[in-house]
């Protein structure tokens, strides 16, 4: 299909008509995700309040209109993309827990998020900012309470078998949830040193505490970097 012929003057001599290019029409699904895609490197760049329509559109080549079509306008498309951005570093999180050692469990929680701010920056970023807009799926602060609420029963049935009291499991839940987030955070800029590294030391302070903590702390899982 055919969604307009373009012309290349750059292409063609002064004295003869510009030579027109075919351009392929987008189906509705593929004009959705490209939109989405520019959206979210705007978003992440500029923030809510510095992207309008106006470039959503430009960049992708189409009238305001069809922005407007797809997501009803600028805060539609935005909460679609923090949305997804969301679901996807849940699941990366959740779906990574699955050793059985309480250790290998925190390598691997510690991982699935810097895993996430490597692979997708420019979601962190979105997800990292306070958002303008309510969303369904809730704030960060609320994603980070999902994921410790996934945490919490691996802690209380570990304190459980340990002697301890496994009421204090959420707290540790969020202690701890809350260090590989807010560590997450710092590295998304600086990216040194390299994410094992970065893993094995959280993994340090919460496997050791302050008076035990390992001068030079070795990863016990399969994952090395």
């Amino acid at each position: 299909m055919i969604d307009a012929v373009a012309t290349d003057p750059s292409s063609t001599p002064s004295n003869e008509k510009p030579r027109r290019v075919r351009r392929t029409r987008m189906t509705g699904a593929e004009r959705r995700q490209q939109l989405l895609e520019i959206g979210r490197t705007l978003f992440a760049e500029r923030g809510f309040e510095g992207t309008s329509v106006e470039e959503i559109a430009a960049k992708a080549g189409v009238s305001k209109p069809v922005v407007y079509e797809h997501f009803g306008g600028k805060e539609g498309l935005y909460a679609v993309v923090v949305d997804r951005e969301m679901r996807r570093l849940l699941d990366m999180v959740t779906g990574s827990l699955t050793a059985g050692h309480p250790r290998e469990l925190c390598e691997q929680a510690a991982f699935a998020l810097l895993d996430y701010i490597e692979e997708y920056t420019d979601g962190f970023r979105i997800l990292v900012r306070d958002s303008p807009i309510p969303q369904s799926t809730g704030t960060f602060a609320s994603l980070i309470s999902d994921i410790a609420t996934q945490v919490e029963d691996i802690l209380g049935r570990e304190f459980k078998s340990r002697g301890f009291d496994p009421k204090l499991a959420p707290l540790y839940a969020q202690a701890l949830v809350g260090m590989v987030a807010l560590t997450g955070q710092w590295w998304l800029d600086v990216r040194r040193p390299r994410k094992a590294e970065v893993a094995a030391h959280l993994v340090n302070l919460a496997w050791h505490g302050l008076d035990g903590l390992e001068p030079k702390p070795r990863l016990i899982g399969h994952r090395k970097s």
